[in-house]
């Protein structure tokens, strides 16, 4: 993994740049996005509509809690790391709360206590370390990053419960429905965007770009300072 993700480096180094300096792999990131979206369209959105579809709303609220209490226990090892104490200790009670009383988190016990969630990953840590960004990439099927969280993302998978999960014919059925449970939460986003986007490419390079931003100083990002003339 971590040889596929220098070797996306390295390719985005050779390629032209263009006049956004955090975008100089515009052009491959455009044909990557091409392909995601024929996935998506083809694969995901269909098995998401469906999991929608068949899938009652309390059964996926269930769903989405217990995959989200999975996901608390890395989220609390994060704000350790990047010194929120008191976030990162939230976080683990999460945990102790919801797989002690929530029945193995499908019922979000710690939320209606006042415990409120958070999203860290190991990207943001970085950030918080003071790792720039790096450029702006769109990933095969995993879809926009930055240079920064592509390197990230060894570490997050090997702290990733369900992708560590044995014996494999689970952990790609946990993985399976994890995928299609979130994209089927965002099915209604989706539309938004088509009508809302002149240019999806750029829309979603903003969003994504001003989200990491938000995410990394938690919701209070400084003020950026104006491009020198």
């Amino acid at each position: 993994m971590r040889g596929w993700a220098l070797g996306l480096a390295l390719l985005a180094a050779g390629c032209a740049t263009n006049g956004d300096p955090r975008d100089p792999l515009e052009g491959l990131n455009r044909g990557v996005l091409v392909f995601n979206d024929a996935v998506d369209e083809n694969l995901l959105q269909p098995a998401a509509r469906l999991y929608r579809n068949v899938t009652p709303s309390g059964l996926r609220d269930s769903v989405r809690n217990f995959f989200g209490n999975l996901d608390d226990l890395y989220i609390g090892a994060n704000n350790l790391l990047q010194g929120k104490v008191e976030q990162g200790l939230g976080d683990l009670m999460r945990v102790a709360i919801n797989t002690t009383f929530g029945f193995f988190g499908i019922i979000d016990w710690a939320s209606d206590m006042g415990l409120e969630k958070h999203n860290e990953d190991f990207g943001q840590t970085l950030a918080r370390w003071g790792v720039g960004d790096g450029a702006y990439l769109v990933l095969p099927l995993l879809g926009p990053s930055t240079l920064r969280d592509t390197a990230a993302l060894p570490v997050d998978w090997e702290g990733d419960p369900v992708l560590l999960h044995t014996p494999v014919d689970e952990r790609n059925a946990l993985t399976a429905t994890r995928t299609v449970a979130r994209r089927a939460d965002l099915l209604g986003a989706s539309s938004t965007l088509e009508e809302a986007a002149l240019d999806r490419y750029v829309f979603l390079r903003e969003a994504f770009l001003q989200r990491r931003r938000s995410l990394v100083y938690d919701g209070r990002p400084p003020r950026e300072r104006p491009p020198a003339d």
